[in-house]
């Protein structure tokens, strides 16, 4: 029953999350639309310039003011629960998925940092990247926008080398995804949400706003709308192993971060020229080279396929396989199992039979116990993703994931809760090379 409710709240809580999130992101792109498609010829004396626009069977006339008009509306619309709530159920979403097991989805397999240091190194990056972000943009740099551009996409790169030096794929690009979320969110409450007071207040009193507020605000507003592609791909990016699977989980992102910025200028700046139009066909050539770059490599051979077991305490002493309590997890070297005990148990990869049998063996053991119609972990009330092991033709129609997944990445099992060696996964790629048959 524990499972099935932290699968539903885990589902309350991103739905929210996705919602509030379309909302937000689909107000910074309209208005930084609006702000490039004004128009500025010959405008009205206080207005910075006006634009008319269709839409749902309606004529619109929007016009903007240099700074403020002459007294306040009686109805004047703010934007920022949009920013709030994606922020708040965001991190609510860290917690539930990462935060409240991280030997499941946040450690890698073999990590010595405890839970807790590592849900204190996640949140203390948070605040860290925010306070570093605000010291930039007062600096001199604030002065110069592409090289404070430039420089912040260095920092956050850097961070993504570190997170993927601590914790899993899936966790290094989800806290990147948290500290840009975060400095969204900073942007909105410290700076962009204090300018638009102060120009209301300024109005309300007769007194002259201050230009600078309103202009700071609106780099900042900028600084929001380039993050939001980078963003969206890391919220979505858990289903694509090859990225936060691969052993440059960081370069990639940085790469696809890098094209979602360019494209993400050319639709700043198409309003005025067509001079970016190269952006949209290098991005697809882009996507296209990492695509190639980051195919499976070829099958590695058990001797240099790293593995490292993660350690009971960190599933609160739950076991996976039939290995007594005392027995160490790591295997022995070599030298020391070429002729093992009679007693000794063996694992799937060296049971007798059929090709297919053995393959049948690793996978019953290492990944059924999840990906069942009826799961025995007591993680999960239903098989993760929908994919069931439970027939050999699922496992055959499944194999090129598989291979992606427990051979090519080793990304699963998650944290490698059961236990799968290294000997099981080129069992598994070796089968899957050979046609990977049911039959033998």
């Amino acid at each position: 029953m524990q499972a099935h409710l932290m699968e539903w709240l885990n589902l309350g809580v991103r739905w929210i999350h996705m919602i509030v999130g379309i909302a937000w992101i689909g107000a910074s792109f309209y208005f930084v639309w609006l702000e490039n498609n004004l128009d500025r010829r010959n405008p009205k004396e206080g207005l910075a310039g006006e634009l008319w626009a269709i839409h749902g069977g309606g004529i619109y006339h929007l016009t903007k003011f240099k700074l403020a008009p002459p007294q306040m509306p009686e109805h004047l619309h703010w934007f920022k629960w949009e920013a709030y709530t994606t922020w708040l159920s965001g991190v609510a979403l860290l917690c539930v998925v990462f935060y409240a097991n991280p030997a499941l989805y946040l450690l890698p397999p073999g990590s010595t940092l405890s839970p807790a240091v590592a849900v204190a190194f996640g949140l203390g990056s948070l605040a860290v990247a925010w306070a570093a972000y605000e010291i930039l943009c007062d600096s001199a740099l604030g002065e110069r926008p592409a090289l404070l551009g430039l420089v912040l996409f260095g920092l956050i790169v850097a961070a993504a080398y570190g997170f993927s030096q601590v914790f899993s794929g899936r966790g290094a690009y989800l806290h990147v995804g948290a500290i840009m979320g975060t400095i969204m969110v900073g942007n909105v409450f410290r700076v962009i949400m204090p300018a638009q007071r102060a120009l209301v207040a300024a109005i309300a009193e007769g007194r002259t706003p201050d230009p600078a507020l309103p202009a700071k605000g609106l780099l900042r507003s900028r600084h929001n709308n380039y993050f939001t592609l980078p963003v969206l791909f890391i919220m979505i990016s858990n289903h694509f192993p090859s990225t936060y699977g691969s052993a440059y989980n960081w370069l990639i992102l940085a790469a696809i971060a890098a094209i979602a910025v360019l494209v993400r200028h050319y639709f700043n700046t198409r309003h005025n020229s067509q001079r970016f139009a190269w952006a949209l066909p290098v991005g697809a050539l882009a996507m296209v080279s990492l695509a190639y770059v980051t195919g499976p490599a070829p099958l590695a051979t058990s001797a240099s396929l790293q593995y490292q077991p993660l350690p009971e305490t960190a599933l609160g002493g739950q076991r996976f396989d039939d290995r007594p309590a005392t027995q160490p997890a790591t295997p022995e070297p070599a030298a020391k199992t070429a002729t093992p005990p009679a007693t000794a148990a063996a694992t799937p990869a060296a049971q007798p039979g059929t090709g297919f049998d053995r393959v049948h063996g690793v996978i019953q053991e290492r990944c059924a116990v999840c990906h069942s119609a009826h799961p025995t972990s007591s993680l999960f009330s239903s098989a993760p993703a929908g994919i069931l092991f439970d027939t050999p033709e699922q496992i055959q129609q499944l194999a090129p994931r598989i291979q992606a997944q427990a051979v090519s990445s080793q990304i699963m099992p998650l944290g490698n809760i059961t236990q799968m060696t290294p000997e099981e996964r080129k069992l598994l790629g070796d089968w899957i090379a050979a046609g990977a048959n049911i039959r033998e």
